[in-house]
């Protein structure tokens, strides 16, 4: 059994954003509503987040892409009163939109705030409704949204391989995020695997996890810059 995670090095990492916008794209996140970000309310499953240090002219900004952690012992998990996420045993802590009841328990006890409430029905401006990827559940208002690894291509990837009766191949299951990375800046794989890229880099000299000191076990790694 595969335990899925995520490699991203900062060092390489550009800020470009493609990865927030293919995230989007594939698992069709609305488009935000007048008024929306002004109150707080627009979110995205994968945020790039910036840090300036330093003081001009001697200013540097550093990139940090941010989805979800897809922790080992996630704590959101444990908050849920009618079990609408999950952690799974290839480890990926998935969501289950028509049980989830908008509590927000768990966005309170994630210490990543890499939980979005829905608080708005979905909207497409025409032609963009029709482009919307049909893998993907439309998530109604009033529910927890976050982050999947992008679950679906997994089930397909699965799906392929069984009709063909085999095992399923390393780099057939690839986030949307991670296959749209220009700078080629994020890998994803089996850690359990010792033989695949990701497995390596997390052992690398270089790589951390974010706020680990909670005990949280992430498996999203990241590679400090050189």
């Amino acid at each position: 059994m595969a335990r899925w995670g995520m490699v991203i090095d900062l060092d390489l990492c550009t800020g470009c954003q493609a990865c927030s916008v293919a995230c989007k794209a594939e698992n069709n996140l609305a488009v935000p509503q007048d008024g929306v970000a002004d109150n707080g309310r627009h979110f995205s499953w994968l945020e790039v987040i910036s840090f300036v240090e330093g003081e001009y002219p001697r200013v540097k900004m550093r990139m940090l892409p941010l989805p979800c952690m897809h922790c080992d012992r996630p704590p959101c998990v444990k908050v849920c009163p009618v079990g609408a996420t999950y952690l799974s045993e290839e480890g990926i802590v998935g969501q289950i939109y028509n049980r989830c009841i908008g509590c927000r328990y768990c966005t309170t006890a994630c210490p990543y705030t890499v939980r979005y409430f829905n608080w708005h029905a979905p909207v497409w401006p025409e032609p963009m409704s029709k482009s919307l990827n049909p893998d993907v559940s439309v998530r109604p208002k009033g529910v927890v949204e976050k982050c999947t690894f992008c679950h679906h291509r997994l089930m397909k990837a699965r799906d392929q391989a069984r009709f063909e009766a085999r095992s399923l191949r390393p780099g057939e299951y690839v986030p949307a995020c991670v296959e749209a990375c220009p700078a080629k800046a994020m890998w994803f794989g089996d850690l359990d695997d010792p033989a695949s890229e990701v497995s390596q880099l997390a052992s690398s000299r270089r790589a951390f996890r974010l706020m680990e000191d909670l005990g949280t076990e992430p498996k999203v790694i990241y590679l400090q810059e050189r």
